[in-house]
């Protein structure tokens, strides 16, 4: 190939650096201005802090500005007014009722607006009754300063701004004006350039939104560089503002404490950003020559990258070329010439030809290893090995195998393939490398049959060795044991901190029972949190309980999961199952089924503990997965009827209300009671199901008994809290009383307490939802579990249903009783009425009538009825036996 076809060829160099450099361009001038971006924001941000820190200590300044003028003012109207207008300045001064500073002039004008007396000549007279401040003075009674806007004082002839106030004569009658004029500058000697730069603003305006003084850097403004009315509309509430000078600054207002008016400044945006402006200059530099030296340096880089390119391909042409020529493949090539002794035995083989590859492989050139005999090579055994395989090659004609070489070999391989063909006298060798593949081999059967988290094995090499292993057993005449653990409360780790979480978990699980069991114990991880550990040479039950007991104390101590950079324990425990051989099982499948099975019933039971197999939990979780089967052709054929047992006022025995039972009509079994399949139900997932079902039955014979004119009462649900967590109960209900055209007040909701404990965050916008309905909520089995006082508030329940537990100790002591009168005084305190379940003696309901409990249910009063008998129940009304 030619030079010119090779770099057309190799053309992506040229591209690549180029686009390298446009890359690292681009990340240059990208960084840049990023960087100036923030700093204009920092620059920004500090120049509005600054003009707010200004604006206020301007405000207070002002403030007391003003109040000293406002003081000398009421010096001198008090000591004007004191003498009926007959005391003078001059006078006023020797008396000390009058001070006037430097930077002020003071005159009064009498009803008529001429001037009477003034700290200035008076020179020809003249009147004030033109000017705006007198005219307000002698229209308003007010006695509060003013202070007006710059103008030319008619004594003074100088600019000025003028703070007036009105002077009363006998019986508050209008006697004229103090008039105060003070220099501008008054106001403004509380900074300089260097705090508001060469174009900073600072103003006094009034509430009115007239500017009474403004000053822009150094220079004084006769006119205002505010648009005045918009002072509360639009400066105060923008960071930034256009001037009309055409400048826009950054504002900050604040208003002075007592008086009607604002002091604003405004940072000039060009003072505030010249950091901004110099570093954006030097950056442009800096990007320019940046851009320059990254494509200078890609320019050299790809060239230089051409020429080594172009170089190794000269190298590589002649190497392929070379070898295409001198080696014809990648195998070594020898071949041997026999020695025979007297009897014909092949005794030894000398080296006569090979090539390149084939001395590479006794780390020789090939000039060397000619000539060379297998004796100079190989000793004793290894010797004997060799020769015997190059005799069995020389006997057959052709031999081949995959052989791996031993420690101690010249040969510089692993695993190499040997192919031996008998020319003659001798034997024609092929050699080639096989490590790699071999090694890959070893990986992708270690990959196969071990756990990629874990690093333990595999169920693929637990069912490749299990059948060994019972073999093993079987022979020697011991027992093998199958555990079969199966970590509790796994899912909660991974929903909460995560599956990184989960993973840590896992690899902590495998050290622990590694750490367990006995050094010829197989620990393997089935998938999932499951893991299976077979003992092996096992002789009674007790040496595999005290393993187990050992892995359950093992998975009970807490695990330190990191998240986020933070470490939290965390306890799961585990729950094992064991099968024995050849009690259990004599293969693998029954082994591991039954294993399984004993750790089904081992965390039905009782979560963190071990079982062995039994011949009965197979038929217990055989009966539990019928009856869920069952359950499930039962919602959907309807199988299900509905009790209802009373509620009736403690002290009338009047009916105030009924609970609906479920029941399920089994095709097979007869009624079966709600105890033994709601567990189950809840367990499945299936109690949604079957509370739709209750909801809209109970709705349904309310709406019969409307309809034949019976008077019902409400009827309370048991609603699970599974159903609270899908948070459809409000939609549910609504849906079943519009269907039926029930009144909400006739449907009540029970919820247990542990239930509320365990979802209040999750439960307590249906609660809301459900009594803004105009539903009655019930706290069932009140006492059964652990109770927050503080959430039984909070989620505004109305009734509380006390635990039979509590009403069973009635009659037997004065504990039962001051219990329940503790429970009866917490529930009138939080404004629920009271119901006391399981009554079933008459000395119960005795108590309870003098404990104030609100309402009873129980047998005592009658056994839950099915719905037919539910008419002449409610007809009856008194129902005390």
């Amino acid at each position: 190939m030619s030079r010119d076809g090779y770099l057309r060829r190799n053309l992506h160099f040229i591209v690549l650096w180029s686009l390298f450099a446009l890359l690292l361009t681009l990340l240059l001038w990208g960084v840049m201005f990023s960087k100036l971006e923030s700093d204009k924001k920092q620059l920004e941000e500090n120049a509005l802090k600054k003009s707010a820190s200004i604006s206020k200590a301007y405000a207070q300044y002002l403030t007391r500005t003003v109040e000293q003028l406002d003081i000398l003012a009421k010096q001198i109207k008090f000591g004007w007014e004191k003498s009926n207008g007959s005391l003078s300045f001059e006078k006023m001064s020797m008396e000390g009722v009058l001070n006037i500073p430097r930077f002020a002039s003071a005159a009064i004008y009498d009803e008529n607006g001429m001037p009477v007396t003034a700290t200035l000549p008076l020179g020809n007279k003249f009147n004030v009754l033109d000017r705006e401040y007198f005219q307000f003075h002698k229209a308003n009674r007010s006695t509060a300063l003013r202070i007006g806007t710059p103008t030319t004082g008619r004594l003074s002839g100088k600019k000025i701004i003028q703070v007036t106030l009105r002077i009363e004569k006998d019986g508050g009658n209008f006697g004229g004006v103090l008039v105060l004029g003070i220099t501008p500058e008054f106001f403004t000697l509380f900074s300089d350039d260097q705090v508001l730069g060469e174009r900073g603003i600072l103003a006094f305006i009034g509430e009115d939104g007239i500017e009474r003084m403004s000053k822009v850097g150094n220079e004084q403004r006769d006119t205002s560089p505010l648009s005045a009315k918009k002072i509360d509309t639009e400066l105060a509430s923008r960071a930034t503002h256009l001037f009309p000078d055409g400048r826009m600054r950054f504002i900050s207002t604040h208003k002075l404490i007592g008086y009607p008016f604002f002091a604003l400044v405004g940072l000039d945006q060009q003072d505030v950003l010249q950091p901004y402006e110099r570093n954006l200059l030097m950056y442009r530099k800096i990007g320019i020559a940046g851009t320059i030296i990254f494509f200078l340096f890609s320019f050299i880089a790809m060239w230089m990258s051409i020429r080594l390119a172009w170089r190794n391909h000269q190298a590589k042409t002649i190497r392929e070329t070379y070898r295409l020529a001198t080696e014809g493949g990648n195998e070594g090539f020898y071949i041997l010439l026999s020695e025979q002794d007297n009897n014909g035995f092949i005794t030894d083989f000398t080296v006569v030809d090979c090539n390149e590859k084939g001395a590479s492989f006794f780390g020789l050139p090939k000039e060397k290893f000619l000539g060379a005999k297998v004796s100079d090579y190989y000793s004793g055994d290894y010797f004997d090995r060799v020769m015997n395989a190059y005799r069995l090659g020389m006997e057959n004609g052709f031999y081949e195998d995959d052989y791996c070489i031993p420690e101690g070999s010249p040969i510089k391989a692993e695993w190499v393939k040997r192919k031996f063909v008998r020319a003659d006298k001798g034997l024609a060798i092929t050699l080639r490398d096989i490590s790699e593949s071999k090694r890959h081999e070893r990986e992708m059967s270690r990959l196969a049959t071990e756990d990629a988290l874990t690093t333990l094995p595999n169920r693929h090499w637990l069912m490749h060795y299990l059948p060994a292993a019972l073999d093993t057993a079987q022979t020697n005449k011991t027992m093998l044991a199958v555990l079969f653990v199966d970590l509790d409360d796994f899912k909660n780790v991974n929903d909460t901190l995560g599956h990184s979480a989960g993973d840590q978990l896992l690899c902590a699980v495998a050290a622990r029972l590694k750490s367990v069991v006995r050094s010829t114990d197989k620990v393997i991880r089935l998938g999932g949190d499951e893991f299976t550990v077979v003992l092996e040479a096992i002789h009674n039950e007790e040496e595999v309980a005290r393993i187990a007991f050992s892995i359950n104390q093992v998975l009970h101590k807490p695990f330190e999961l990191t998240r986020d950079t933070t470490t939290k324990k965390n306890k799961v425990g585990g729950s094992i199952g064991i099968a024995l051989f050849p009690r259990d099982g004599h293969d693998v499948e029954t082994l591991l089924k039954n294993a399984d099975i004993a750790m089904y019933a081992a965390k039905v039971s009782r979560k963190g503990h071990f079982r062995f197999y039994d011949r009965m939990l197979y038929e217990n979780i055989k009966l539990r997965l019928d009856t869920e089967q069952d359950l499930t052709q039962a919602i959907r054929e309807d199988q299900f009827e509905l009790y209802f047992q009373p509620r009736v006022a403690t002290r009338t025995g009047v009916l105030t209300g009924m609970e609906a039972l479920i029941r399920w009509r089994h095709p097979t079994r007869g009624l079966i009671p709600a105890t033994e399949f709601i567990d189950l139900a809840e367990g499945s997932g299936m109690i949604n199901a079957i509370g739709e079902i209750v909801i809209d039955k109970v709705c349904a014979h309310l709406a019969a008994w409307l309809a034949q004119g019976i008077p019902a009462v409400p009827v309370s649900v048991n609603v699970s809290a599974h159903q609270f967590n899908d948070g459809k109960v409000k939609n549910l209900i609504a849906a079943c009383l519009a269907r039926h055209n029930v009144p909400a007040r006739l449907l009540e909701i029970e919820l247990t307490e542990s239930a509320m404990m365990r979802n209040s965050g999750d439960i307590f916008d249906e609660i809301s939802a459900i009594n803004k309905m105009g539903i009655t909520m019930y706290v069932d089995d009140f006492g059964s579990g652990y109770s927050s006082l503080s959430l039984l508030q909070r989620l505004d329940m109305d009734v509380l249903k006390v635990h039979q537990a509590f009403t069973a100790q009635l009659g037997l002591g004065k504990d039962g009783e001051i219990f329940f009168t503790a429970i009866v005084s917490m529930a009138k305190a939080l404004d629920m009425r009271v119901v006391a379940e399981g009554v079933e003696t008459q000395a119960q309901l005795k108590i309870l009538q003098t404990l104030a409990c609100d309402e009873i249910q129980g047998l005592y009063i009658v056994e839950p009825l099915a719905a037919t008998d539910v008419p002449s129940l409610i007809a009856k009304h008194y129902l005390f036996p």
